[in-house]
């Protein structure tokens, strides 16, 4: 065995016994090479292997952590499984999960659990000096009707914008729209009548559930993982029932944070056009990506123009001025109709404020900014996680956004820890919110937007009591049990 290969085996073997638990932090490089007396360079090859084997993660400015992974892609029987219980349901959101809901909008929990951004990191001042400076400049055009598909200068803006996700858009291929979800709900009516069947990625975004109950859908929920929704089973599903629409959030989904690949986005996108079914994607979080670089859409590898394409500046500039559009593609006059019978139009003063924020507020600027904060609190809460959870937890790990997804061991019942947490005044959001069935009982999302000291003491306070749910051994195998 090499040298460098005896150090990996060193290293892996202190993690899979537990020395070093999810998201702590192992010896730096020149610890370790003065620990174990090998050069730095050997280290340094050690940890690339481990790295590469997805074991442990580099993080700039801080040193090598062991990594959190979500569980690996189904197996070749857990798909089988999978493909047996994939049956379209109609949906019907209980009581308990709409109190959840209502629960984590409530400003006396610490915000752990939603999913809306941090309001002391966006550009409040400046937003509110461009709504009333463009008010006066359009001083009609601001309390007047305004155009039903949007304003052209800011749909210009947001098509200009276009082409860091990969699709080039002209501003009349765009309608604008209230915030995200109306461009989704447009979406659904365009392409569906009640009755029909949505196929959509499941963990799924709860909005989205109230969306297709509301319009008398089926919801046909599929298997997702760290790189987006399992398309083998999505192809199974596809084959054996008739599917009308699929919806999808690809770029750092909500709630697990994942990004899928391009090569899989292309594979979906072909997938749906071959049965010429309409792909709803959500990308309200694209712009919130770690890397140098934003991630493409799968509205860029649409040929047909089945892709409807909705996004928003909800998680990055204001969610409170309800800024959103929607590409729609072949579907475009449809669902400039559709928005022209439910509310006329947006608003105009937010539209104005907005693209002129675009157009001379330094947007790249302030997208670079909160990249930075969210990546950093976003492995601050991970690495919490790590440090005052069970063994065993797993946290998804995000390269975009600002969403975690926590998975305990099976037995755990995150529902208990959710009540309990709202009795110390924290809230965090259950994992059978996600869901029509009875998945996810053991899994939660949080929220790294709102870190900070008070947080961390949240989170210490949540894993004390997640122990005190238990843990007990049996067979060998650790597991939680009712106490």
């Amino acid at each position: 065995m090499l040298l460098y290969e005896e150090v990996s085996a060193r290293v892996s073997e202190m993690i899979r016994k537990g020395t070093y638990r999810a998201g702590e932090r192992i010896p730096s490089i020149r610890a370790l090479s003065r620990q174990m007396r090998v050069s730095v360079n050997t280290v340094m090859e050690s940890y690339g292997r481990l790295e590469n084997s997805g074991l442990i993660e580099a993080r700039p400015q801080s040193g090598y952590y062991v990594r959190s992974p979500l569980p690996e892609a189904l197996s070749g029987a857990e798909i089988r499984g999978a493909m047996e219980d994939i049956v379209p349901n109609p949906v019907t959101i209980g009581d308990t999960a709409l109190q959840v809901m209502a629960a984590l909008a409530s400003p006396a929990l610490v915000p752990l659990g939603g999913g809306v951004p941090n309001p002391d990191l966006l550009p409040m001042d400046k937003l509110h000096r461009m709504l009333a400076s463009e008010a006066k400049r359009f001083r009609s055009q601001s309390i007047a009707y305004p155009p039903a598909q949007g304003h052209k200068r800011l749909r210009t803006q947001i098509a200009k914008r276009s082409l860091n996700s990969g699709c080039p858009l002209a501003p009349d291929d765009i309608v604008v729209t209230s915030g995200c979800v109306e461009a989704m709900n447009l979406a659904l009516q365009a392409v569906c009548r009640p009755g029909d069947t949505v196929a959509i990625g499941s963990p799924v975004y709860p909005t989205f559930l109230k969306s297709i109950q509301w319009m008398g859908l089926k919801a046909l929920e599929i298997p997702s993982n760290d790189q987006g929704m399992n398309l083998e089973v999505l192809e199974y599903a596809i084959q054996h029932n008739p599917i009308n629409a699929c919806i999808t959030i690809a770029n750092f989904n909500n709630p697990l944070g994942s990004l899928m690949p391009d090569t899989k986005k292309k594979e979906l996108v072909r997938l749906l056009a071959k049965h010429d079914t309409p792909l709803i994607e959500d990308d309200v979080y694209g712009d919130l990506a770690y890397g140098p670089s934003r991630p493409v859409s799968t509205k860029a590898f649409d040929e047909k123009g089945l892709v409807l394409y909705c996004a928003s500046f909800s998680k990055t500039l204001a969610p409170g001025y309800r800024v959103g559009w929607i590409a729609p593609g072949r579907f475009r006059e449809k669902v400039a109709q559709l928005k022209t019978l439910l509310n006329i139009a947006t608003a105009s003063p937010t539209q104005f404020a907005i693209a002129e924020f675009l157009t001379n507020g330094g947007y790249d600027h302030h997208l670079r900014k909160i990249r930075r904060v969210y990546a950093r609190q976003t492995a601050l809460l991970r690495d919490a996680v790590g440090r005052y959870f069970p063994a065993g937890t797993r946290v998804s790990h995000p390269e975009g956004g600002y969403i975690l997804w926590v998975e305990m061991l099976e037995a755990f019942d995150s529902f208990k820890l959710y009540k309990a947490a709202v009795r110390e005044g924290i809230g965090i959001a259950p994992g059978r919110i996600f869901t029509l069935g009875d998945r996810y009982r053991n899994c939660f999302r949080l929220n790294a937007a709102f870190w900070s000291e008070r947080m961390e003491q949240a989170v210490e306070t949540l894993g004390g009591i997640a122990e005190g749910i238990g843990v007990t051994r049996r067979s060998g195998r650790d597991r939680y049990v009712s106490l």
